[in-house]
């Protein structure tokens, strides 16, 4: 029996041999995903199955909603989650109508996001060259992220929502910090996922995060960040009221220049603050 993997809209067909999955355009199948490591996993394909591994990454491998921990055989129909990216093994000649590309084709094939997913594309790229997926600067595909970290919330599964996103919400903080300027949906988004982090888990480190992060960025927080702060602020132990303030600060030396939506923000922080001080 031959096999092929669908990712969205496309099969991929399995030739035997080793099928590298990762973020790196070495792999031979790489995901535009910042879920997903460089080198994440790796399916073999032989004439008795298909089975993958995980090669140590950083959010694990999934086979029908169950993280595997060794190589793991997979049955036709199986569900793969690598990051954010769903992968379901199906065998040659079922499921007619998707279009197939043979692995010997993945160096030059491009496959194109699902328009029923907000999910990134997958891409294929030639050998050895790396580019950079500006993944911190596309709204949609952020909240496709958070949202992983949401049903891992609502599962009551705080700490492997904590694990599957706050690599990356470190990383849109380094990006702001360096310059990178993310976009500000990616920012509000980060920030606000932050927040919610903090209320279920009572860490003030969470709230400390969007405070670095609206600093960075020299504007206030968003009116949905604003609102899901008030909500932690009552379930933290406490956060780095210093820090808060120095935001608070910086905020009113620019406040001459805000509109009135602005002003009306940074009134709300400053309610925050109080409440944060009474804690």
């Amino acid at each position: 029996m031959r096999f092929r993997l669908r990712h969205q809209s496309q099969d991929l067909e399995l030739a035997p041999g080793e099928l590298i999955v990762g973020r790196s355009a070495s792999c031979k199948l790489s995901l535009d995903d910042p879920l997903v490591s460089r080198r994440h996993a790796v399916f073999l394909v032989t004439s008795d199955g298909v089975s993958i591994d995980d090669l140590a990454s950083r959010n694990g491998v999934l086979v029908n909603g169950e993280r595997i921990t060794g190589p793991t055989a997979l049955a036709v129909g199986d569900r793969v989650l690598i990051g954010g990216q769903e992968l379901i093994l199906r065998a040659t000649g079922d499921g007619l109508g998707h279009e197939t590309v043979s692995t010997e084709m993945l160096a030059t094939i491009e496959t194109e996001p699902s328009t029923e997913s907000m999910a990134p594309a997958a891409r294929v790229e030639p050998a050895g060259s790396e580019t950079d997926t500006s993944t911190y600067r596309r709204g949609d595909a952020f909240e496709m992220l958070a949202g992983v970290g949401e049903k891992a919330l609502a599962m009551g599964r705080v700490e492997e929502a904590e694990r599957l996103i706050g690599t990356v919400l470190a990383d849109v903080l380094e990006a702001s910090r360096k310059g990178r300027n993310p976009a500000s949906a990616v920012v509000d988004v980060a920030a606000r996922f932050s927040a919610r982090l903090a209320a279920a888990t009572g860490k003030g480190a969470w709230v400390d995060y969007v405070v670095d992060l609206y600093q960075s960025e020299g504007r206030p927080c968003s009116g949905a960040v604003v609102e899901e702060l008030y909500t932690a602020m009552r379930r933290v132990n406490a956060i780095d009221l210093a820090r808060f303030r120095t935001y608070l600060a910086s905020l009113r030396d620019r406040s001459s220049s805000f509109g009135p939506a602005e002003k009306f923000l940074l009134q709300r922080l400053e309610g925050l603050e109080r409440l944060a001080a009474l804690r």
